[in-house]
């Protein structure tokens, strides 16, 4: 540090600790109550055709040659240099789908847990709520076409359409959450066969779509869900090494290891990350146990990926009876997924179009 004058902040002064210099100070009281925000990418094809922006969050969560989907596309990551994210055509039918700041406030825990616990009143006809009367039509029609599951049960639908093979959960945990816990089912299916999944989910539940057809009974019969090794399972599932990178551009401007610029005159966000990203490498490398470090890799697995909310799921989980159901058509439960999907796929058709194709006795509510 002795030959970095900007880092050497603190110096001794008669036992006690000083500013290194007034611009030192001054840049510490500026730095106080930094607020940050998501910052977008680029989305640009390699030979430079811009495509638009997309927040961080969802690229931090994407390896080279990874596919998703944007601007109706079907497209591969190649690279990520800076903001700005490289990307090529796929050829592939599944991918991600982007997940928006906007869209991802989850359900908490006790909310959850009251929409698990209505849904178990109207499973066992306790319709004491005048909301739970005002919905019974549509109970009533995910009970004819699957199941509706009370609090010892665990729901999972299994049906094939056009677009392929459709695997279902209904956890009732959040977005957040089903975010991670798709993730890690899916690897954990892939293991056992060879498959590309494209996920989607909502606060109810989640998607798995793939275009070939698995083993789902054996599958189940083994330890889809066991929580033991949960920690590892998120890292091999998520790119969460790259998502802690990004997050500790954050944890250093708040720190005062980075600089973000004066007011009228801030510095651009690809220098930021840079200057960020040569700290996080040094300190990945030379520093592994720096607590900064350390705390952008805790902010990632328990905040953006709810570690512990997913840990307590999957033990609630392992304790319920899992109904399996094969379902003719789209279900109540499973509409909202696969609409929320379908927005983001490319095609010539208009979105109700599609919806009514979905679902044959589909009623335009015009």
């Amino acid at each position: 540090m002795d030959a970095y004058d900007e880092y050497r902040k603190l110096e001794y002064r008669e036992g006690k600790l000083f500013p290194s210099s007034t611009a030192v100070a001054r840049r510490h009281r500026m730095s106080i109550g930094t607020i940050v925000g998501d910052t977008s990418f680029k989305i640009k094809y390699v030979t430079g055709k811009y495509l638009g922006t997309i927040e961080e969050y969802f690229i931090s969560q994407l390896s080279p040659g990874d596919s998703f989907w944007f601007a109706g596309r079907s497209l591969e990551l190649v690279r990520v240099r800076g903001m700005e994210a490289q990307v090529r055509n796929s050829k592939k039918k599944t991918g991600k789908v982007p997940s928006w700041q906007g869209g991802r406030m989850p359900l908490s825990s006790p909310l959850g847990h009251l929409i698990r616990k209505s849904i178990h009143d109207v499973a066992t006809n306790n319709l004491s709520q005048p909301e739970l009367k005002f919905i019974k039509p549509l109970t009533d029609l995910q009970k004819e076409l699957s199941h509706l599951p009370t609090e010892k049960e665990f729901l999972i639908e299994y049906l094939n359409t056009d677009e392929g093979w459709h695997l279902l959960m209904y956890p009732f945990e959040g977005r957040f959450v089903h975010e991670g816990l798709a993730a890690i089912v899916a690897n954990r299916i892939a293991q056992l066969q060879p498959v590309s999944f494209s996920i989607a989910m909502n606060d109810y539940g989640f998607e798995l779509l793939s275009s070939e057809k698995i083993p789902i009974e054996e599958i189940l019969e083994g330890d889809l869900f066991n929580h033991k090794n949960l920690s590892k399972d998120i890292q091999a599932s998520v790119n969460a090494t790259e998502m802690a990178r990004r997050k500790f551009r954050e944890i250093a401007a708040i720190s005062g290891l980075i600089f973000k610029g004066f007011p009228g005159a801030p510095l651009k966000g690809s220098h930021l990350q840079s200057s960020a990203q040569m700290f996080f490498d040094v300190f990945l490398q030379y520093d592994p146990d720096n607590l900064l470090l350390q705390q952008s890799f805790e902010e990632v697995i328990d905040f953006q990926l709810e570690e512990a909310r997913m840990r307590a799921a999957m033990e609630r989980i392992n304790r319920q009876k899992i109904v399996l159901k094969y379902p003719k058509r789209p279900t109540p439960f499973a509409f909202p997924v696969m609409v929320d999907r379908l927005r983001e796929n490319m095609s010539t058709e208009q979105l109700l179009d599609r919806i009514k194709k979905m679902t044959p006795d589909f009623q335009d509510p015009e």
